[in-house]
């Protein structure tokens, strides 16, 4: 498949430190080379959530080198689908982009108890996502 065929996601959330980091790598896991992944936080913390870290780990996913990125306008545009985690208004929204809103508490200060049932719910959202947008052959 072309990499203009690839569709591709931005997850946004205020600090890329938590939601944003699990489900861009569940989908990075799960969708592998069929979907284009990308995260960004509108006000990005300078280290990943250890307890999200810790977490993802628990599922087989390792995400200690991956650090929290800045949201920017280049980086909508180059999405296909845009899903929103509690970044507010400071999302550019633009013509032509696919834009959801996932409704997800906040694992920022959380112990990793209180990120797991963030984590499950991210990851059954994103088996959704992939099987709409990118399912196996």
């Amino acid at each position: 498949m072309p990499d203009s065929a690839t569709p591709s996601v931005l997850f946004v959330c205020v600090h890329n430190a938590g939601r944003s980091q699990m489900a861009a790598a569940f989908l990075t896991h799960l969708a592998g080379d069929r979907v284009q992944v990308r995260s960004a936080g509108s006000a990005p913390a300078d280290t990943v959530n250890p307890a999200v870290v810790q977490a993802m780990a628990e599922v087989g996913i390792d995400i200690t080198a991956e650090v929290p990125k800045v949201l920017t306008v280049e980086t909508v545009q180059a999405s296909d689908v845009v899903i929103t985690m509690g970044c507010g208004d400071t999302c550019p929204v633009l013509p032509g982009k696919r834009y959801l809103d996932w409704e997800l508490p906040d694992p920022a200060g959380q112990g990793v108890e209180a990120v797991r049932p963030i984590r499950d719910e991210i990851e059954q959202r994103i088996r959704g996502l992939v099987d709409e947008i990118a399912p196996a052959n």
